[in-house]
């Protein structure tokens, strides 16, 4: 789940990024955990952030330059972030920070307020997990994690949202997906397995226009380890 605001003005920081800077994430998959990326950035106060579309796969099809090996210096910022978020979850003082988080509370939802949208229907639920784990047919990947899915949301997964080569779709085709499930002219709140994959869904609703779509951090994992939270199957 989320860092900290603390955590993460300390990460970023060490990585060199300061607030008025334009950000540009990719993954080695194609568009991935860059979409989580993306949204943790947006969720911490940060908009001028973009996800590489296709990712290094297509940049690699498309033959534009790349590196085999990091510099140094990169390293070096690496190895500095991980030790920021270290102490400051000890409880030690980073500085300086270049970056400062400032949580945007209506882009991440909580348990509780999932428990409450079961009965008062402010958003539509949708759910980037596969069906079968959706409908409790296949079995979670998570010991102690039972199956099924959240009271009145529905079933989105994730690789609806991308191509062949693992790019967003087109404006027109994200559409037609969606509106199979979900009406465009309410509110949504995304879920998944652990959070990741939910940020996808929000990315292809965001290329619709939907700028303001929450994610449930929890997701799944938290949800279907809780033995209050209310469970649906096929």
């Amino acid at each position: 789940m989320l860092p900290s605001e603390e955590a993460f003005s300390a990460a970023v920081s060490a990585l060199g990024i300061d607030n008025k800077d334009n950000v540009v994430i990719y993954d080695g998959k194609g568009i991935f955990s860059a979409a989580r990326a993306w949204w943790m950035f947006r969720v911490f106060g940060h908009n001028k952030v973009w996800v590489l579309d296709g990712g290094l796969p297509h940049w690699r099809a498309s033959r534009y330059d790349v590196e085999s090996s990091a510099a140094g210096d990169e390293v070096l910022k690496s190895s500095a972030a991980i030790e920021a978020i270290e102490k400051v979850y000890q409880g030690q003082s980073v500085r300086p920070t270049t970056f400062e988080a400032k949580l945007q509370h209506h882009l991440v939802w909580t348990l509780e307020q999932v428990k409450q949208n079961i009965e008062g229907q402010s958003h539509q639920h949708i759910d980037a997990r596969s069906k079968a784990r959706f409908d409790g047919i296949a079995p979670e990947p998570r010991k102690g994690v039972r199956g099924g899915h959240v009271p009145g949301s529905k079933c989105i997964p994730f690789e609806q949202m991308l191509d062949g080569s693992q790019m967003l779709l087109s404006r027109e085709e994200l559409l037609k997906k969606f509106e199979q499930e979900i009406s465009m002219d309410r509110p949504v709140v995304a879920s998944c397995g652990t959070g990741v994959t939910a940020c996808i869904l929000a990315l292809g609703l965001y290329r619709l226009g939907k700028t303001d779509v929450p994610v449930y951090d929890g997701s799944w994992t938290e949800w279907g380890s809780e033995p209050d939270a209310p469970i649906s199957s096929s």
